[in-house]
């Protein structure tokens, strides 16, 4: 009984092995070629990759909690009392990135709804841009396609993931001496950052916060550099590796053998309209770019509807503006977060089941 029960168990976890195998290869091809993230977007790339093939692998959720924790840690550690003054200073445009968010998810309802041929209330938690597992999540409990909303939220993250790290580092010139920077690590600094994260990491979870994992660690970091109650440190790069690593496996890991397959005019849809959203954060980027005298490649990244650790994990490996592009990325998510059932539930919800009553009414059961 004992054996079978432990060749079971290890069958288990023969497919999470297989993943972590697929993912450590993705990143050292992604090292070889020289590649902007290599230890996020190698694992994302070759794990979706052989998903779509039908590759047998899987990845535990506790990896992607992993990932998210290591970035909040390493995002908190920018945050100074110089870096808040400077933010302070342009608490307008991070005014402007959620109002920027706003606009275009009032544009992609429409787009999704007239184009991609989705209900009004699915087209408008797929075009909600916020973290893509919380707008899933509301979508589901308001009772639209949640699948559908995954579609669209997939092909979103994908494709700015795959696209603008590449940009932003042309645009942000050449990066290579940065790359062989040693972090100064204190580990009599990092080793309560990392204890007292994970204590608020559970507040934040048991109050019900979005995104706990990776804000919660952000925000305890974050104060305890803005009080300077522990001198600086770093994290080691093997730490922030295994942390990007964990986040490209598990995002890579979603994609299923029938994705390419499945709604096609929902996913030419989503990938017109994210590439159209991406021309023009590019353009808007560049626009502000001298009038509010910042770098266009942060402005950039803080306005682009991708995903809060994708975009704060590419100013980070870049070095550009990892404070201003984390402060406008976390704004815009907590408003987005907080907005989009309420907007859905006061404009939406209502209209479309009267509509759908008027339908039943009109056309009676034989």
């Amino acid at each position: 009984m004992s054996a079978v029960a432990g060749s079971s168990g290890a069958a288990a976890w023969q497919p999470v092995a297989r993943g972590l195998c697929i993912a450590l290869l993705g990143a050292g091809l992604a090292v070889w070629m020289g590649t902007p993230l290599p230890w996020l977007l190698g694992p994302l790339f070759l794990t979706a990759a052989t998903r779509v093939a039908g590759m047998p692998t899987r990845c535990p959720a506790p990896f992607n909690k992993f990932g998210r924790w290591v970035i909040g840690l390493s995002l908190g550690l920018y945050f100074s009392a110089e870096v808040m003054q400077s933010l302070g200073q342009h608490w307008g445009l991070i005014l402007a990135g959620i109002l920027y968010a706003q606009v275009l998810a009032v544009i992609g309802c429409w787009f999704y709804h007239r184009v991609g041929g989705l209900d009004v209330g699915t087209a408008w938690f797929s075009s909600a841009i916020g973290t893509a597992s919380e707008i899933v999540n509301m979508a589901h409990r308001h009772g639209t396609r949640a699948d559908h909303v995954a579609t669209v939220h997939s092909v979103r993250v994908l494709l700015v993931v795959a696209l603008v790290p590449f940009g932003v580092q042309w645009l942000g010139g050449d990066v290579s001496h940065l790359r062989g920077a040693v972090p100064d690590v204190n580990w009599s600094s990092l080793l309560p950052l990392m204890l007292g994260s994970l204590v608020s990491v559970w507040f934040f979870l048991r109050v019900r916060l979005p995104n706990a994992w990776l804000l919660g660690a952000l925000l305890f970091v974050a104060a305890v550099n803005l009080l300077q109650l522990l001198p600086h440190t770093d994290l080691p790069r093997w730490v922030s590796w295994a942390g990007q690593l964990c986040i490209g496996w598990s995002f890579g890991d979603r994609y299923r053998p029938d994705f390419l397959r499945c709604a096609p005019r929902l996913l030419s849809a989503a990938c017109v309209f994210t590439l159209a959203s991406i021309a023009l954060t590019v353009g808007l980027g560049e626009v502000l770019s001298p009038l509010v005298g910042l770098p266009a490649p942060s402005l950039i990244l803080g306005l682009m509807p991708g995903g809060i650790a994708e975009m704060t994990l590419t100013a980070r490996a870049l070095e550009l503006g990892v404070a201003m592009v984390t402060a406008m990325q976390v704004a815009r998510m907590l408003s987005v977060v907080f907005s989009t059932p309420a907007i859905y539930r006061r404009f939406i919800q209502d209209r479309e089941g009267d509509r759908a009553s008027g339908a039943q009414e009109s056309n009676p059961p034989v």
